[in-house]
Parts: structure tokens; sequence; C-alpha cells
């Protein structure tokens, strides 16, 4: 059990995002990981290693730090945002943290997340998409492809180089950005801050993004939260009217102290309990020893079925972008197959 103000159960070295040393080991353990990556990345470029092309239009949405940055409310609004202007979309994901992850499958609205991934399922319950679970993108966006999707969303997909993609969105957390600047394991980044200048689009989650302009700029988004849904049955209820109450907030994702933050600015008294990302929790996780209500992300929530009460309450969120993005995006596409109704 993580108790009030806990740090999370496989939390990130203190030295990504702080000033404390790296350790040698870290250093030059970093210093193999570039070189592996770097030669990688040079391999496909010249061509030695093949990417693949689905046939129809690829949109990636990535980061180049590990963890959490929200990707995945980007995601369900690229969704909703394509079909609104004609397409078609399908999702391609790998499923992070599920059961038996080689098998490639189609997640169902209904299907437990320990099968699916918790993403995934969660994409799936908000939008309804087409969404295709394999380790191997290439293969998820032709299988959506042929499943007769028009235009494939990758999720988490920058360093899957197999895949030939025709947009790429890097997500950068604006709090903590790319922390000490280092590679794994001295530091947060899968890939030199270059790589994510190298992206056709930086969409930066809080934190006071630049403002875009021509060439490379930041496109500025938001996570608004309005609701809270009883998870144990009836209607939802405004997140404000927890405001003034204490109640207990439950974040397993990449920096859950983002959740906290947003609950607090409401003027709800957070007891916080961070668990780490993709977490799979269990009844005695919630065992706080208070019968005060329990607000947790929607991503956590879809994981929680079996042992909610009436206490438990999921917080969904929604990316809020300038229109200005999303015409500069939809003009980056070619045409969808067919009109928008």
């Amino acid at each position: 059990m993580s108790g009030p103000g806990s740090a999370p159960r496989g939390q990130q070295p203190p030295y990504w995002y702080g000033d404390t040393p790296v350790p040698l080991h870290a250093r030059l353990l970093a210093g193999l990981y570039a070189g592996v990556t770097a030669l990688r990345r040079r391999l496909y470029h010249a061509g030695l290693l093949r990417r693949r092309h689905p046939g129809v239009p690829v949109l990636v949405v990535g980061n180049i730090t590990a963890g959490g940055a929200g990707k995945t409310p980007l995601t369900i609004e690229l969704v909703e945002r394509l079909r609104a202007a004609g397409w078609n979309p399908g999702v391609a994901s790998r499923g992070y943290g599920r059961n038996n992850a080689r098998k490639p499958i189609w997640v169902e609205r209904g299907m437990d997340p320990v099968e699916g991934g918790d993403e995934p399922v969660l994409i799936v319950r908000r939008t309804g998409v087409r969404l295709r679970v394999d380790r191997n993108r290439a293969a998820a966006a032709r299988a959506l492809a042929a499943a007769g999707c028009d235009i494939v969303v990758c999720d988490d997909g920058l360093q899957h180089y197999r895949l030939a993609r025709d947009v790429e969105i890097e997500v950068v957390d604006g709090r903590r950005r790319y922390g000490n600047g280092q590679l794994l394991p001295a530091g947060p980044l899968r890939e030199p801050p270059e790589r994510g200048a190298a992206c056709d689009f930086r969409v930066v989650n809080g934190g006071g993004p630049g403002q875009p302009g021509a060439g490379f700029g930041e496109w500025p988004m938001r996570l608004l939260a309005d609701q809270a849904l009883p998870l144990g049955g009836g209607r939802p209820r405004p997140l404000v009217s927890f405001a003034g109450l204490r109640v207990h907030a439950v974040a397993g994702i990449g920096d859950p102290e983002r959740f906290f933050s947003m609950l607090r600015g409401l003027g709800i008294a957070v007891v916080p309990h961070a668990f780490a990302d993709h977490h799979r929790y269990s009844a005695e996780d919630f065992e706080f020893g208070s019968r005060l209500p329990v607000l947790m992300t929607e991503k956590d929530a879809v994981k929680c079925a079996e042992f909610v009460t009436e206490l438990h309450y999921s917080v969904p969120v929604r990316a809020d972008l300038p229109e200005a993005f999303w015409v500069a995006l939809l003009d980056r596409l070619p045409r969808p197959a067919r009109e928008p109704k």
C-alpha cells in the first residue's frame, strides 16, 4: 500500500529530474546506449534496415523521454479530430504491460486491460476506434489498413523506425522537459534532443511553451477535467464539488504529480497515492485507513473494476490545443478518402 505522500513504486532515479550527481556506472551505460541507438538510426537512414509503410498515411505520436507526457489524451483527441475531418482512423499500439505481449490482438471495448494494455483499452472505450496491439507497429499498421482504416495513428512510436511515417508529433512534459538532458540510464532521454527537433510538431503538455511560428515551434496543450465518474454506478459529479474536501488521489502514470496538482488547483485537499506507471492494482492498494472519496486517473480506473466501491471516481481528461494546431496538422495530410459528414 502507498501512504500519503509516498513515492511511486519503481520511481525514476532522483538524478533524472534533480540535482543529484549521476553515478559513474549510469554514465558509462549511457555512452554504450548512445552508440547502439545512433547506429540503429544510421542503419535505417541508410536503408540497410528496411522501413515499411502500410499504404495509408501514418501519424506517429511519441516522446523522446522515458515515461508519460500526455500521449494518450492527445491520441484520443487526434482520433476524434480526424473523424470530424472525414478520415476513418485506426490506432497502432504496443500495449505495454499486457499479458502475452508477443501475441498481436484487436482490442475490444470490454477487454480486460491485462490482456489489451491499460492505454489501448482506455482509447477504445473512449472512442470505439479500431485498435491493433502488436510489438511490431509496422505489422499493426498493415492490419489496420487491411481492415479499412484510411489513416493510422501510432501511439508511442517515435523510436519504432521499422514503421515508415508521414507525420511525427513529439509530446513534451512542460514541467519536467528533458530533465538533466542525458540519455538512459543516466537521464530520461531515449534519444538526443535533436531527434525531437526533427519532428513535424512539438506539443508541450503544460509548462508555458513558446509561441508557434515559422518553421519548428511549440504548441501548448492543456489537459482539462470537469467531471468525476462514479465507478460504482450513478450520475457524474462535477469535479469542483470536491473543492474543500479531503480525497484520496490515486495516479499510476508517468508523472503522478501532474494529476495531484490539477486537483489541488480546484481547491481539493489531496491525500496523494502515487504508483509506478502501468501499475496493476489490487484491492489492498486501496486500504488507506479512512473512508474518503477516491479520485483516480481514467487510465488507472480501467484496471480497478473488480474492487471499486461507491467511493471511487474516475477523472477523465481532454486534450485542449489551439485550433491553429489542428489546421496545421490537417494541412500536412492528403485529403481523406471520404468527406466529413
